[in-house]
């Protein structure tokens, strides 16, 4: 059984993802799709001259969109970071809202039925615009979100305590976006809940908030897009939905309660999303998810 993934978009994350799904060997039959020609097959060539080096061979398809019928995943990396101005993903709304229309109705064309990954900026926004303009199932249209922003959470924690990120469990909730948050309830450093870890340490956890909002500034400010750490989200969301993992990850998905897609803990399997997560948040916390779900709201809305 081969697998195939198409990626729409082969901007600086639609082709560092490229290059992550061939080199890990997660995909046999990768579709790239893109409006500037010259860029799309000129990567796609750079690939294939790479593949007698590899332990593995892709296959390789450009621009065509009936090649994502068979396909497992699709994922959208469309975008114009030149957009964006004091982390404000929502300036790129109005563009990526205007590439939608005529990509849905490809994907649709094609008879896609796999699961949509949404990278593209503003991700809860976007990821639900695909839903409505494609129709696929709310569980199979899924935004990265917030895992990214867990991700530089974990980063930062454990640079404070000197162990692996993949030490540290928690989640940032809600937008990918200005209104996020961490929930620090959930966030453990060796299985210890790091509220109790400070309250003997020098500093509050809003010094940490306040390093990782920085640590993705700082990757903007140097080289105005973000690439790798998005990327690696991404694949990861991917390897659970192609081994049938049935992770738990901080997902862009449909919250019902809160009417909106926004990123809250979830199980990812080959079905997309196939259970919910409910954490014991405190009411703090459940105050702050429920202002950026309606900041989503408004702002989708504007």
């Amino acid at each position: 059984m081969t697998t195939k993934i198409g990626i729409i978009g082969d901007g600086h994350v639609g082709c560092t993802v490229a290059h992550e799904l061939i080199v890990s060997g997660l995909v046999d039959d990768l579709v790239m799709i893109d409006l500037n020609e010259g860029k799309v097959n000129a990567d796609a060539v750079d690939f294939e001259d790479a593949m007698a080096n590899l332990p593995n061979h892709v296959n390789i398809t450009v621009n065509d969109y009936s090649a994502l019928k068979d396909a497992e995943i699709v994922i959208s990396t469309l975008g114009k970071i030149s957009l964006e101005s004091k982390g404000d993903r929502f300036q790129e709304l109005e563009y990526n809202k205007k590439q939608l229309q005529p990509i849905t109705e490809s994907i649709k064309k094609s008879g896609f039925n796999g699961i949509l990954l949404v990278i593209s900026n503003p991700v809860d926004a976007i990821t639900n615009l695909y839903q409505q303009l494609t129709g696929l199932p709310k569980e199979r249209v899924i935004g990265t979100g917030t895992l990214l922003d867990t991700a530089r959470m974990k980063k930062v924690v454990a640079h404070k305590f000197d162990v692996d990120p993949r030490s540290v469990s928690g989640f940032a909730l809600g937008e990918h976006g200005n209104s996020q948050f961490t929930a620090w309830s959930t966030v453990k450093v060796l299985e210890k809940p790091i509220s109790e870890l400070a309250k003997s340490a020098s500093w509050e956890l809003t010094d940490l908030e306040d390093e990782i909002v920085r640590g993705g500034q700082t990757v903007f400010m140097g080289k105005h897009y973000t690439n790798y750490g998005v990327s690696a989200a991404v694949v990861r969301i991917a390897r659970a939905i192609l081994t049938d993992s049935r992770t738990e990850l901080p997902v862009s998905s449909y919250q019902e309660k809160y009417g909106t897609y926004m990123s809250y803990p979830a199980i990812v399997g080959r079905c997309g999303i196939v259970a919910r997560v409910e954490l014991n948040l405190t009411p703090d916390e459940e105050s702050l998810l429920q202002k950026s779900a309606e900041t989503i709201k408004e702002k989708s809305q504007a």
